[in-house]
Formats: C-alpha cells, structure tokens, sequence
C-alpha cells in the first residue's frame, strides 16, 4: 500500500529566551504516494532534522506531518512503525554490535506480534540480496554495504508504505554505495514504497528521486523536477549554484 506524505509549516526551535535557534522556520512540501522526493543542500541546512521530526525521533516541533491522510502524533506507536520506516546514514552505528541479524529482524516481528518469524526474516533478507545464513551473523562479520543492506532489511520487514533515507549510502564506499542505491530503486519499482530521500549528492538525486527541495538555512528555497539538474533550471540563486557546482564536479570527474 502506497502512501502520499503532506507537511505543513514544520517548524523547531532548540534552546529558549534569547539563545533560542530556531532551525526550521516553516517548511512545507508534499510528496505523493510511490514518488522519491529528494531533500538536498549543505551540512546543517535542515535536511535530517526534517527526517526526525517525521520520524518522531524529534518530538519538540510544531506544524502538521500527515501519512496516508493521518496526523503522525495522533497514530499510536505501533501503527506509526508499520506505515513509516528509517534507514540511517551510518550502518556502523545503527545496527547492535551484539545482536545477531536474526536477533535485529526478530525483534519488531516479536514486538508487533507478527508470525511466520523466521520465513518473513529469510525472505527479508532475500529482499536485499543476502544469503539468507546472514541471519547467524553479526555486524562485525559483515561489510559496510552488507550492513546497510541489513538495515534496510530491518525497515522492510514490518512492510511500511514510507521510508525515510538519511544519506544511505554515504558512509559507504564509492564502489558500493550504486549497489544500495539500485537495490533502493528496485524495492520502490517492486513494492511502490514512497521515499523521501536526504542527500548531499545530487548525482543520487538524478538517479533516484522524481523531485527533489533545495534546503538552506532550514528553508526550502526551490522545488524542482529531477529534469531540472541537467541543464540548471533553478531559479532561485542559492539552488542555481548548488546545482552549478556539482554540474562541474561531475564534469571535471568524468574528464
């Protein structure tokens, strides 16, 4: 089941009096149900932290964050966990260094009291494109690529309509990271899953996002089509130069 993602007026300030920051001052955008919406721009532009505060993990903001029509503080815990689902940036920290794979993939099956464990586990697992004996394994037997693709497995395994990507594949290395992010790409085709995707790599944006806000400051100053990357239709001067910038990378890199 697809699900479309609208938020309105998302807005967090840390700290209180005079020292108050606020880091998001109001953001608004919507993704429809199936698409790959892209956040991008500089480190502390905002782009996580919107990510946590759809998430939950940041429960301090105000505004309105609706999945699938419904107002994500109004769902209980358990609902919200099978309709929106995160993979973070770093598989080195976001998997228990002491729990097995099995263990990892058991756990919200037992937790949501879902049966058929360990065929659910096996076939998590054959989602991702590991051999289904990683489930004896733990995180320090495995790479850096196979620990994200297990993270991955974790988020699919309660069949969530929304994912949220933290930078998936930048802690990954080069030769890896367009294995996790065509993995990403078929599940999506596969199971319709709506992703909003933060990234610092436009080249991940044009590979895998229908659309994608440039962040700065915690604003979104520009909302564009995938299109727009390849011949600079920003308008905006912050978004015209950020596009410009990696237009040139990428043209110096493959030179």
């Amino acid at each position: 089941m697809t699900a479309p993602v609208d938020i309105q007026n998302l807005s967090i300030t840390f700290g209180t009096g005079p020292g108050a920051v606020k880091v998001l001052p109001s953001v608004s955008f919507a993704v429809a149900a199936g698409e790959c919406f892209g956040l991008v721009g500089e480190s502390g532009s905002g782009k996580s932290t919107v990510l946590r505060c759809v998430s939950l993990l940041t429960d301090i903001w105000t505004g309105t964050v609706k999945i699938a029509g419904k107002d994500v503080r109004s769902l209980p815990l358990r609902e919200r966990c099978r309709l929106v689902q995160m993979v973070f940036q770093d598989p080195y920290g976001s998997l228990h260094p002491r729990q097995s794979v099995r263990t990892v993939l058991s756990e919200p099956l037992r937790i949501h009291g879902i049966g058929d464990r360990d065929a659910r586990m096996r076939q998590a697992l054959v989602d991702v494109g590991l051999p289904v004996d990683f489930l004896d394994r733990f995180p320090h037997q495995l790479s850096g690529g196979q620990r994200q693709r297990v993270a991955i497995a974790r988020a699919l395994i309660l069949e969530p309509s929304v994912l949220l990507l933290d930078e998936p594949t930048s802690a990954l290395d080069v030769s890896v990271q367009a294995e996790i992010l065509n993995l990403l790409a078929r599940l999506r085709e596969l199971r319709g899953f709506t992703y909003i995707m933060v990234t610092h790599d436009l080249a991940v944006v044009d590979h895998m996002c229908d659309r994608f806000a440039v962040m700065q400051h915690g604003t979104i100053t520009e909302t564009l089509p995938r299109a727009a990357i390849a011949g600079n239709l920003a308008t905006h001067p912050y978004a015209r130069e950020l596009i410009g910038a990696s237009l040139e990378y990428e043209g110096h890199g493959r030179g």
